[in-house]
């Protein structure tokens, strides 16, 4: 199957005391059709990779394909074949949306007319107004739509919901479906869970520069070993804490950690697992005071590879 990115050993490094390797020997195939989801938090090198295939940046060493294409050789063919939205797009405030997806039609040879770009996010009402006046889901629909004036076979979608109302965010979910379902690629960064296991056909999950787990949303969920998590909380006597992995030990635990507050143990049948905690919590003299149980997620694999949340907070070069 032809792949729309391709990456072997692709690295980054900025110089400085000591240097600060951003991306460190990442191998990645996107085939064509699929939508993929890199998810990581800030620091993980995940921006990095994704401005080298965007033609943004400039790798060290290693090679990096986009549509069979190197960007050294053949960047005027890579852009006319891609389309970019980024998580804050300025776009000029008083120009009306007709405007606006005119100017970006201006750049490319080939695409769709202003009117479809519109009409495909659904603000044909708007057409005539200016951008300042859109609300915030409405301006980043608008975004989309002038990353797919080009007509392009790969879109690449720079945390496209973030701060989007519940309503605007299934829009542009909708939007991202129809894209797929007309055989085009997306390449897409999200910190939210269910939108990676909703959308994405696979995942990368980045930290340190490197790949972790490459796999779909079930098959690195199954991975954990236990379809379930079981969150609770304890009050012991004096305050004391508990360890980490408590409750490790109960048959039917595949993992145990901390996690804040609670507690979180890893099951594939809390049915069975619930009584004997009970019982351990009981003959431990403590005193449960939570208890909620829910399905695994990406955020679990996640923490589980990691020791810490997609949103956690670091610095990228």
């Amino acid at each position: 199957m032809p792949y729309a990115i391709e990456c072997r050993d692709l690295r980054k490094t900025y110089p400085g005391k000591p240097p600060v390797e951003a991306v460190r020997g990442v191998d990645l195939l996107v085939e064509e059709g699929e939508c993929f989801g890199v998810l990581g938090p800030n620091g993980a090198g995940k921006t990095t990779t994704i401005e080298i295939l965007e033609g943004l940046l400039t790798a060290t060493s290693g090679e990096a394909r986009v549509l069979g294409h190197r960007w050294s050789t053949d960047g005027d063919a890579i852009r006319q074949q891609i389309g970019i939205s980024l998580q804050e797009t300025r776009l000029s405030e008083k120009l009306t949306v007709l405007e606006t997806l005119t100017l970006f039609r201006s750049f490319y040879r080939d695409g769709i007319t202003p009117e479809a770009a519109i009409k495909r996010v659904s603000l044909e009402e708007k057409a005539d107004s200016w951008i300042k006046n859109l609300s915030g889901g409405q301006k980043q629909r608008v975004a989309v739509a002038t990353a797919l004036i080009g007509d392009p076979k790969l879109l690449f979608l720079d945390e496209p919901t973030t701060g989007l109302d519940p309503q605007s965010r299934r829009e542009l979910w909708g939007i991202i479906t129809e894209f797929r379902s007309n055989g085009g690629t997306i390449l897409i960064t999200t910190h939210y869970m269910d939108e990676a296991e909703r959308l994405c056909d696979r995942v990368a999950i980045f930290d340190h520069g490197r790949i972790l787990k490459l796999d779909t949303p079930r098959n690195l969920i199954a991975g954990l070993g236990a379809d379930h998590m079981i969150d609770f909380q304890v009050r012991t006597k004096d305050n004391h804490s508990l360890p980490d992995e408590y409750g490790a030990d109960l048959p039917g635990v595949s993992a145990a950690r901390m996690d804040a507050e609670n507690h979180c143990l890893s099951v594939a049948e809390p049915h069975i697992v619930i009584p004997a905690l009970l019982s351990k919590l009981q003959g431990d003299g403590l005193v449960l005071t939570s208890l909620t149980t829910r399905q695994a997620t990406l955020e679990d694999v996640f923490v589980h590879l990691t020791g810490r949340h997609l949103d956690d907070e670091e610095v990228e070069p």
